[in-house]
């Protein structure tokens, strides 16, 4: 006999010989039937044990869904905090992550800077709960609390109690010092910018000031002014000559005399706003229950901690202009709303 497959070739050894040519009893045909029939079922049954053989039935492996609540968890625990962009990037990138480190090493969480596009932006990030703590001007302040009940006033610099803008004049725009708000008529005809349009220091206050100076929007050249979209390019703009002149917060004004970007020779500051309530931070609600009871007096408390005598809080103070910061409250911002439903900005 030969072996299956092999042709005549390779005989069977003679050892295997007994056990090749045994009878096929009756027992060994039930045991053969049974055998085929618990192999056909495996085969049916197998395919909806295992979870890509059967989508809506039981699987061996833990449910993807089941991981999703630790992942929620997980990204609950993170403070993620944002600014309205009034400054160049390269600020701001330098400024807000020293910010979300110093928070994480005094509260104990991860803290995490998420920039946004503009100041709309950050005031949606906010009422949608994408941002937890938010550096607010005055105006977006009360937009951001105002679309969500609850929201916490935080802090503030001790510069905001009472910040000013600075009207700014391309040096050969004729323009002189102004010595009192009436005198701004002589902006009338005037190509003039302002910065963002939700700007509390670069847009509302200048504007309710000149509204009481006598001048209208239309009074500028080209009847309206221009929207910059921020105090440094304010400051450009106006000192390139592309505009006789804008207004800016006195805090950038400063810095940038400071840093060479302002050059005196091209643009100069010719009327200081009186004082009105500016930037803070808010905060959303829920902080307590995501992070535990207490944690807004604890964020609270960290941010009015920080001093100059720190060389890390020193450094972020700086880059705010300011020495210290205090406790807000929402109350202090009431004039802003005021200004912001007489213009149009709150509604």
């Amino acid at each position: 006999m030969a072996w299956p497959g092999l042709g005549n070739s390779s005989p069977v050894p003679d050892g295997l010989q007994a056990t090749l040519t045994l009878p096929f009893t009756p027992l060994m045909a039930i045991r053969a039937r049974w055998a085929a029939v618990l192999a056909g079922l495996s085969l049916v049954l197998l395919p909806s044990a295992l979870p890509w053989g059967n989508p809506g039935g039981p699987s061996l492996l833990p449910p993807a869904r089941a991981e999703q609540p630790q992942g929620q968890e997980q990204s609950n625990k993170v403070l993620r905090i944002g600014a309205i962009p009034d400054q160049k990037p390269e600020k701001l990138n330098r400024l807000y992550p020293l910010v979300a480190a110093e928070l994480e090493r005094q509260l104990g969480v991860p803290v995490t800077y998420v920039p946004v596009v503009d100041y709309t932006a950050a005031v949606t990030a906010f009422r949608t709960g994408d941002l937890d703590l938010v550096w607010f001007g005055g105006l977006t302040g009360v937009q951001a609390r105002l679309q969500k009940p609850g929201a916490q006033v935080l802090a503030q610099r001790d510069i905001d109690v009472a910040f000013h803008s600075i009207f700014i004049a391309n040096t050969g725009s004729g323009l002189k010092q102004i010595r009192d708000v009436k005198g701004l008529t002589e902006l009338k005809g005037k190509r003039f910018t302002f910065g963002s349009e939700s700007s509390t220091s670069g847009r509302l206050m200048p504007q309710y000031f000149l509204a009481k100076g006598g001048v209208k929007l239309a009074d500028f050249a080209g009847g309206a002014p221009g929207f910059s979209g921020s105090h440094d390019t304010t400051i450009a703009l106006v000192q390139s000559g592309a505009y006789d002149a804008g207004v800016v917060n006195e805090q950038v004004w400063r810095t940038s005399l400071r840093d060479g970007r302002a050059n005196r020779a091209k643009v100069a500051a010719i009327w200081r706003t009186p004082g009105y309530p500016d930037y803070h931070w808010i905060g959303q609600p829920n902080l307590d229950q995501r992070f535990g009871k207490g944690f807004s007096r604890k964020l609270q408390g960290a941010i009015i901690s920080w001093r100059t005598t720190n060389p890390q809080q020193k450094q972020i103070l700086t880059l705010f202009g300011a020495q210290q910061f205090s406790k807000a409250t929402a109350a202090s911002y009431k004039q802003i709303e005021q200004v912001g439903r007489q213009i149009g900005k709150i509604r």
